[in-house]
């Protein structure tokens, strides 16, 4: 409440100014308290906002090396010899090993126009039923009707048809050889290859013109004739309904781009991706010392100033402290041979609890015993694995974090409240001081101008 009060005409006193600094004196050490409680409790939610977001990015360093049963060390990277015939893409189950491969022909749709044409799009075609039969798929059909026996109708029939499994329709202008244009209708299969190519028949049933049996399959002129993609693996023949293989080499997806003039063998290979492994374990070693630095930094205490962290002392960092070191400082109990931890593989931790990978040492390994450096993270009590499992813990929904930040945050909503209800109160004193002033201001001013009165009948 803002204080209203005028200075006292009666006593002359700043009654304005006495009742708030009584007021506030009243007040402060409340507010203090309760300032000092909101910012105690924003520092923990802040430092522990900081603490879950290293975390979370330590466990998406650990999910890369023990996603999908160790997936990452059996990333494979193809390459084409010559992209401009066909492009290449390794995924997984693709194994090492180099292929010469020759495109000999390109998948095609069928794609067809109406011989007769017609003076515009608009122009009656007939009327009937057109029945379209696509590869060995169920054939589909549409009605050609009164409202819709026009060029632009049975286009716009045949691509709107909920059943159309394979065809669309379109129209050209063209020239007619005698310096107007006539249309034509166009029909395309939707995909290549042979197994999709498409026929037309159906019933006319009346309507102008030469009728609708003029777009009958007799009644089209192919441009393009179905057909499919034919390579040579290794010499041996491999025949596919579409430009996008995937199935020749298990694991490789092969994009045809063009056919030469002259047969050309080129080669893809397939390698393992050393240089995702690497970025994998360098991301690793990254993401663990910055989760050291945010949790030294937020556990810190100094016995000489007192100064300390925001959470100092607190359990769950102490906790996720010693599990993450003793995981990764551990040996993997199953492995079958002598690379059985992070420090076999060049990955190693100092006195200061700083981790680092030793390159020579790490691609050594790779390249020697991959299957060895694959199971130090991934067997089933391999350092990611086991990381996996803890982090998660902590990170779930219902983890610890979300329960600290839920108490927290009702402890703010409590602030809030206690601030308010020791608003009302001073609200309540102010009202109270100043009727008490002003009364005692009025009683001042009646002394006041007695005297003044017996100073003049006497003086």
């Amino acid at each position: 409440m803002a204080i209203s009060a005028a200075q006292g005409v009666g006593s002359g006193m700043d009654i304005n100014g006495l009742v708030k600094s009584l007021v506030q004196a009243d007040g402060q050490p409340a507010m203090n308290a309760l300032n000092t409680k909101e910012s105690a409790t924003k520092s923990r939610l802040s430092a522990l906002g900081k603490f879950k977001s290293a975390l979370s990015d330590f466990q998406t360093a650990v999910t890369k090396l023990n996603t999908g049963a160790g997936a990452a060390f059996k990333s494979q990277i193809a390459t084409s010899t010559n992209e401009t015939l066909a492009t290449v893409k390794a995924g997984l189950g693709a194994v090492s090993g180099n292929y010469s491969l020759e495109v000999v022909q390109l998948a095609k749709p069928q794609k067809s126009v109406s011989t007769a044409s017609f003076t515009d799009l608009n122009a009656a075609v007939g009327e009937g039923t057109l029945t379209f039969a696509v590869g060995a798929k169920t054939p589909f059909s549409i009605t050609v009707g009164p409202a819709n026996n026009t060029l632009a109708g049975v286009r716009d029939a045949i691509n709107a048809a909920t059943t159309n499994n394979g065809v669309s329709a379109s129209i050209i202008n063209v020239d007619n050889g005698s310096g107007g244009t006539i249309s034509k209708l166009v029909l395309a299969a939707k995909d290549p290859g042979s197994a999709n190519s498409f026929t037309v028949s159906g019933t006319a049933t009346g309507g102008a013109g030469a009728g609708l049996q003029q777009l009958f399959t007799p009644g089209l002129t192919q441009l393009n004739a179905a057909q499919d993609a034919i390579i040579k693996v290794d010499g041996q023949t491999a025949t596919r309904s579409t430009n996008s293989l995937s199935d020749v080499i298990p694991g490789v997806t092969l994009d045809l781009k063009s056919v030469p003039a002259v047969a050309t063998p080129f080669n893809v290979n397939i390698a393992l991706d050393t240089k995702s492994i690497t970025d994998a374990g360098t991301g690793f070693v990254d993401a663990y010392n910055k989760l050291q630095t945010v949790m030294k930094d937020l556990g810190k205490f100094d016995p000489v100033t007192k100064a300390a962290g925001p959470l100092a002392g607190d359990s769950t960092l102490r906790a996720v402290q010693s599990q993450v070191r003793q995981i990764s400082s551990a040996v993997v109990a199953s492995a079958t041979t002598n690379v059985n931890s992070l420090a076999t593989i060049g990955i190693g931790i100092d006195r200061n609890g700083v981790m680092s990978l030793d390159s020579t040492k790490f691609t050594g390994v790779m390249n020697t015993n991959l299957n060895a450096l694959s199971q130090v993270f991934t067997a089933t009590d391999g350092v990611a694995t086991k990381l996996g499992t803890t982090l998660t813990t902590y990170l779930q929904p219902s983890g610890t974090f979300q329960g600290q930040t839920g108490t927290l945050n009702d402890r703010m909503k409590q602030i809030t409240v206690s601030r308010e209800k020791v608003q009302m109160r001073l609200d309540t004193l102010e009202k109270s001081l100043l009727k008490q002033f002003q009364a005692m201001d009025s009683i001042v001013g009646k002394f006041k101008s007695t005297g003044n009165f017996l100073a003049q009948k006497f003086g």
